[in-house]
């Protein structure tokens, strides 16, 4: 049932895409590219897909989409911060218009009592550097966060691009 709804969040949002001549981008830790491989799916992605980050890495997020040490020190990976460096970082470091980032904890370890697993935040960003964050709490095994992660990212892309 997840996967249906993810496959129509992803074609509604490859219409609006089309419609509106934009392209998005994905920067991705927790779902290790699986947003990106959810868009893609779609023929004719190239047309409003400009390209996907995996960031898995506090490094990586660094290298690849310029987000800071301090924040990553103050915050952790699994922040508002972090999630909106890596949604502007990826707008800055693509030719994308609109972009969506996750960082969480997908399990089944990682988790601690301020940041239990299925702790997720996600970001979305657009060009001029505006971005907004939200924290969900996901429930079940690490496919199921992953999962509900993927749908809340489109979903949320869909409702910034009404």
């Amino acid at each position: 049932m997840e996967q249906d709804a993810i496959q129509q969040a992803a074609q509604q949002l490859a219409d609006t895409l089309v419609k509106q001549k934009l392209m998005a981008v994905t920067a991705e830790s927790c779902t290790g590219g699986g947003i990106a491989r959810e868009l893609t799916e779609i023929a004719g992605s190239s047309r409003w897909f400009e390209r996907g980050f995996v960031t898995y890495s506090n490094d990586a997020k660094q290298d690849m989409l310029g987000v800071s040490a301090a924040t990553l020190e103050a915050h952790g990976a699994v922040s508002e911060e972090t999630a909106l460096e890596m949604a502007r970082g990826a707008i800055g470091h693509s030719r994308g218009h609109i972009s969506v980032a996750v960082t969480g904890i997908a399990g089944p370890d990682g988790g601690t009592p301020e940041k239990p697993v299925g702790t997720v935040w996600i970001a979305w960003g657009q060009k001029l550097g505006y971005a907004e964050a939200q924290c969900f709490q996901f429930q079940g095994d690490r496919h199921a966060v992953r999962q509900q992660t993927i749908l809340a990212a489109i979903e949320g892309l869909n409702a910034r691009l009404q």
